[in-house]
């Protein structure tokens, strides 16, 4: 999963750089616009699912993916509760939730997710609330909390020389956005993500 980040960017046409990424075989987009208005994101998230073949799923949002026609979005523990969502939304529509430590994972537990995005695993940059560091031990330890049949996806700060041992500490996916972004080359970026990641 590549997740869009306005500032690493820089500028570049969000289209063509997702289009890039799916090049190198990204399989799903998460647009993420923080600080920009609902509308923003709805017209970005709207030109993505016309664009691309691959899902797009909309950060904290439920009504602006919906109304974007997206696979689905992707909440925090502090957005509004999952399981209250669910009845509201489609069938199919995918509901994913940020999971960063064993208290959100009791929490979360009885859910139904469609996956789990834990995380972060390594100290990153661009997401500044994201928490302290879990290592491979704690991601992997609350990867094990997951409901049976839930896919745990791994995040933050995740790179070529890392995904690897996070793919052999049960992670199913890794979700990214410096990886890709601060490369010169997207493509080739999640080219080397993905052979790193068997």
């Amino acid at each position: 999963m590549v997740i869009t980040d306005a500032a690493l960017l820089k500028g570049r046409d969000p289209i063509e750089a997702c289009r890039r990424a799916l090049a190198g075989g990204a399989t799903m987009i998460q647009v993420r616009l923080k600080d920009a208005a609902p509308r923003d994101v709805l017209t970005l998230a709207r030109a993505l699912v016309g664009a691309l073949s691959v899902p797009v799923i909309v950060n904290d949002r439920v009504d602006v993916a919906l109304a974007a026609n997206a696979a689905g979005a992707h909440l925090g523990q502090e957005d509004p509760p999952l399981d209250r969502l669910r009845p509201h939304v489609p069938p199919g529509f995918l509901l994913g939730i940020s999971v960063g430590s064993s208290a959100e994972a009791a929490r979360v537990q009885g859910w139904p997710a469609d996956y789990w995005s834990v995380g972060p695993c390594f100290a990153t940059t661009t997401k500044p609330d994201a928490g302290p560091p879990l290592g491979l031990e704690g991601f992997a330890a609350l990867a094990r909390l997951a409901p049976a049949g839930v896919p745990v996806i791994a995040i933050g700060g995740i790179t070529a020389a890392n995904a690897g041992a996070l793919a052999h500490a049960a992670a199913a996916g890794v979700a990214v956005s410096a990886a890709v972004w601060s490369a010169s080359e997207p493509a080739a970026a999640t080219r080397a993500l993905r052979a790193a990641f068997p």
